[in-house]
């Protein structure tokens, strides 16, 4: 009889103890920092705080990076339950049937969330994604230079063209031009272009083929130099080191920038030019919960997101990476931040006129086309309408596959 006590007991403890083990949930990400240091912050204070679920981050390199990774993960069936991906890639991943609906678990949300912010994680009327650092971009320049000419932050982009020359010296430019599909997009939505136009590559618009001619006029003028996707990062390098003065990138660079780099100038920090009709393309990162995730982990993830959208956390966390505040509730744990230093609410005023930059899930097969493109005129001095011409036909062509 004891016996028999015995072993109901053994099996009613591991029972218990099998029961009270959380549910782990693996978060792939590709912050860099200080954002990474920040992130790590929130994971292990949320794991401490509760029993339930045990979430183990871990960093797959940059965006593009990332995805290659996911994407081989997948195929082999070991794919993470949550990944951290750029806004672009929600409309792929819902396509791909990759990413979970997260509607139900959204009950009872605070009423203060800007819908225009949460519209980001959102496709075609349903949450498949949790946003959680939303961006715009902004003027990066050097203030010591442009105040030596008493030049003030253009604001038109004729006025960026001539500021650029004004600028431009026989050991730098006035303006560094970098040929990835994001950036490139920037000058379009700012200039009242799109790259995409119902559901299509729109390349060949007179605002795009504009754009690009726009970009080549100042490389071809010498006031500005052409950085290609792999040369991206000497972009910064340019800047800091005073090859080039001037740089469109989103704010969230300026923590690298301000805490990582020693800058030997004033960082000066304005809106990006604008055209009357121009907007500005809103991107950053969301959560996924991805294909192959259970229930429990669906809501575990949630419950993540749901305590990094608390109002103090979610203010370190805008403090560490300069990106936007996604609630209304956090601004006033804010004020002391951007009362410090001013510079810090430039993206705050363009909210108005920010759009989510793209949510086509066609982007992802067509945009190295046009980065081939954007390279040839830029660096290899082609015809930008013909180069767009044929990046359209090499986009439309993937499509009717």
């Amino acid at each position: 009889m004891w016996l028999r006590l015995l072993w109901a007991g053994l099996w009613l403890g591991l029972g218990l103890a099998l029961a009270q083990r959380p549910v782990e949930i693996t978060f792939w990400h590709t912050l860099d920092p200080p954002g990474r240091e920040a992130l790590e912050k929130i994971v292990a204070e949320f794991n401490g705080r509760q029993r339930d679920y045990r979430v183990v981050l871990q960093y797959v390199g940059d965006l593009r990076e990332g995805a290659l990774k996911l994407t081989s993960a997948l195929r082999a069936g070991n794919a993470p339950q949550l990944y951290y991906g750029e806004v672009s890639f929600v409309g792929r991943a819902v396509q791909e049937n990759l990413a979970l609906p997260l509607d139900e678990h959204l009950a009872a949300l605070p009423s203060d969330f800007y819908p225009a912010l949460m519209e980001a994680g959102r496709f075609r009327g349903r949450t498949y994604a949790l946003p959680v650092e939303l961006h715009l971009p902004v003027l990066f320049y050097n203030a010591d230079q442009l105040a030596s000419r008493r030049l003030t932050p253009p604001q038109s982009w004729e006025a960026l063209a001539s500021t650029a020359q004004q600028l431009t010296t026989r050991s730098a430019k006035g303006f560094v031009v970098v040929s990835d599909v994001y950036s490139f997009n920037a000058v379009v939505m700012g200039r009242g272009g799109q790259l995409v136009r119902e559901g299509r590559p729109n390349f060949t618009d007179p605002k795009v083929v504009e754009s690009l001619e726009y970009l080549q006029s100042l490389v071809r003028g010498g006031s500005a130099v052409s950085r290609n996707i792999a040369e991206a990062p000497f972009a910064m390098v340019d800047f800091v080191r005073t090859k080039v003065f001037m740089g469109i990138a989103p704010i969230t660079l300026w923590p690298t920038l301000e805490k990582r780099t020693p800058i030997p100038f004033h960082l000066g920090v304005a809106p990006m030019p604008r055209a009357p009709d121009g907007r500005l393309p809103l991107a950053g990162g969301n959560l996924m919960v991805l294909r192959g995730a259970s229930e429990a982990q669906a809501r575990g993830a949630v419950a993540l997101w749901r305590y990094w959208m608390e109002p103090g956390v979610l203010a370190e966390w805008v403090k560490a990476t300069y990106c936007l505040p996604l609630r209304r509730s956090v601004q006033p744990l804010l004020e002391d931040f951007y009362r410090e230093d001013p510079r810090r609410r430039v993206a705050l005023g363009g909210l108005e006129q920010a759009q989510t930059w793209a949510q086509d899930p066609e982007v992802t097969l067509w945009y190295g086309f046009l980065e081939e493109a954007l390279e040839r005129v830029l660096k290899g001095n082609a015809n930008p309408r013909q180069a767009l011409e044929e990046a359209q036909r090499k986009a439309l062509s993937v499509e009717r596959r």
